[in-house]
Formats: C-alpha cells, structure tokens, sequence
C-alpha cells in the first residue's frame, strides 16, 4: 500500500510541473501564466516548445514600444502558405504580442501582453489583453483599457514621459477587423520576410510552415529603416502599409474615406495625391488634400501623423506619442514627389 501511496504522489507531481496547454474553448484564462506559452520566470518571455517567436520586417510603432511577438500553435498543427502570401493559421493558433517599455536606466518593463485566438469552436479570431503588475510576475485579464503613466527612452535614448494607452478590446477589433471579420495585422509572409528569409525558412524547415514556395518567390515588404537597400518611397510606403492600411484599406475601418494606403495601392487618389479629405472635418487643420506632392507643410497626411490631439492624430489609436522618425520619413518622402503639373 505504501508503495502504491507514493507512486500516485509522484505521478501527480510529474504531472502538476508539465507545462499547460493552451485554452481550446472561447473562454479566455484570467491570468497569463494559466496558458504555459513560457518557462521560467514569466517576465523572460521565454518560449515553451510549441511557442515561435517571430519578428517583422516593418513593425507597427506604439509609443516607442518594445514588442516581443509569438506564435503558439495547437499540437501537430501547422501555418499553411496561401497564393496570395497569406499565411492561413490552424483552429487553436494563438497570436501573443508582449508590449514593454525602456526606462530611465535603461531597462525593459512590461506593461500589457495581447492575444488573438482562433477559437477552435468556430473558426473566428477573439482578442484580450493582460495588463502586467508593478512586480512583474504577472499579467491578468483586462478588458476595459488603461492609462499607464511611464517615462521611458525613446530609439535616441532621449527621456520622453506619457500616459500608455492600454486598449479597450472594442478598440483591438477596430483595427483587426476586414469587412467585418477579425484577422491578424502584422504576421504576413510579406513582413515575416526580411534578410534572406531565414524566419520562413526555418518554420518550413520544421515543418510548422506547409506549401510555402521557393523564398525567391515569396513578397517581402521593405525595411523601413533601411536606406541602404531600400528608396524612400519604398520605404515610406512600407511605413504606411504596416501603420495606417489595416484602417485604409478597402473593407477596414476607414473604408469610407477613400485612402487606401497598402503597399501595392497604385492609384494616386487612393493614396491621397491631390485628394481631398472626406471625414476629417477640423482634423484637416484647414489643409485641402492629403498629399500635396513636394509640400508636406500642406498635406493633410504629414499634418495628421506629426498631432496627438485627439479628433487630429493619425493612427488615432495605439500611440500617444509622435513617431519623429516615422513623419520624418513621410515628409522625406512628401517633399522628393514629382508635382503634378
């Protein structure tokens, strides 16, 4: 008896240190640890076996945010490569995207982690987010949204303090949302595909990614840091797609407005060249059109992105800070057009 007594001891030992599996109904965890995406202390981020990093050739800026994003996929599941450059994820993918901050000395502080699911029940895409404590050993569910104050180091190390805008979850289906369906913005085999294609390559290799073509063949959005392989256009045009097309986008929340800023848009009133603006209203501040080639100082769109007022700021979500660089860039590449004669 006794012998049994210990070996049921420890079987439920062994069994209580495995990791946890991911949620498979609709019903998110009230805590982040509850899932088992990571091993050691929850804070290092650092992956279980099943969770795959990955990083993005032009990310969306969030008030100088370091992000560190994760896939999780279900046991025996696989990303399938689509024609389009879509990647189409399995029933019970998550998508784990981590938001910290730099302070004063340097170091990283967590403040919010973000999921999407796809529910295993019905297909569809669901989203919360987990706001982190002050002693950083936990995130837990928070779906009403948050200021944060912080004050952190900027990419020139510069000291810049805000109020952090943690989103509602209404505020994460506006932007993740196409014809009124819930995707996922940033991991594209387009942005997944920087350098030499190592990222997709490996998960190929593994076999976590299926019918993906030769990398040769696979689009790559540019680097929009990168003036040494890229123009300013592309990389303008990069910024944009990443920044402002999950809204301008046909379909997206902004379809109204008849500024589609994706990557391939050729038409020039899409990108807002000589267009006026249609909803602005007094976020215009009193400019006529979007884009005035080689005059920034005119154009709705430079004006926009360089506010945080609310009503002006363009993204109006997701950031409370101005991305200098970012609008650096756009007028660059404002101020080279060709003007229309």
């Amino acid at each position: 008896m006794r012998s049994v007594i210990v070996l049921i001891l420890t079987m439920t030992t062994l069994y209580s240190c495995r990791p946890k599996k991911p949620a498979t109904t609709s019903g998110f965890r009230e805590k982040l640890s509850d899932y088992g995406f990571f091993k050691g202390a929850l804070s290092q981020l650092s992956p279980e076996a099943h969770v795959h990093r990955y990083d993005l050739a032009t990310p969306l800026f969030t008030d100088y945010a370091v992000k560190d994003r994760f896939i999780a996929l279900p046991e025996g599941g696989s990303m399938q490569y689509r024609d389009s450059g879509a990647l189409q994820f399995p029933d019970g993918t998550f998508i784990i995207k981590n938001f910290s901050y730099r302070d004063t000395a340097g170091d990283k502080v967590l403040i919010e982690t973000r999921l999407l699911h796809k529910d295993p029940q019905d297909g569809k895409w669901k989203v919360m987010n987990y706001l982190w404590n002050e002693a950083q050993t936990e995130a837990e569910k928070w779906i009403a949204g948050k200021q944060v104050p912080v004050t952190l180091l900027d990419d020139n190390r510069q000291r810049v303090s805000t109020l952090y805008q943690v989103p509602n979850t209404n505020d994460c289906k506006r932007c993740h949302s196409s014809n009124g369906t819930l995707l996922p913005i940033g991991p594209k085999a387009r942005n997944l595909h920087y350098g030499k294609g190592e990222q997709l390559l490996q998960w190929a290799s593994a076999g976590i990614l299926k019918g993906m073509p030769d990398i040769s063949q696979v689009p790559a959005l540019p680097v929009w840091t990168d003036s040494l392989h890229y123009s300013v256009p592309q990389r303008a045009r990069a910024y944009l797609d990443v920044n402002c097309a999950h809204c301008h986008t046909k379909g997206g929340d902004a379809d109204n407005t008849g500024l589609f800023l994706e990557y391939g848009q050729q038409q020039a009133a899409h990108l807002g060249i000589l267009k006026g603006p249609v909803s602005a209203g007094n976020g215009a501040g009193g400019l006529d059109f979007d884009i005035v080639p080689g005059n920034a100082a005119a154009s709705i769109l430079a004006y926009r992105m360089n506010s945080t007022e609310p009503g002006t700021a363009m993204p109006e979500l997701a950031r409370t800070l101005v991305h200098k660089e970012g609008v650096a860039l756009i007028v660059q590449w404002i101020e080279q057009m060709k003007k229309e004669r």
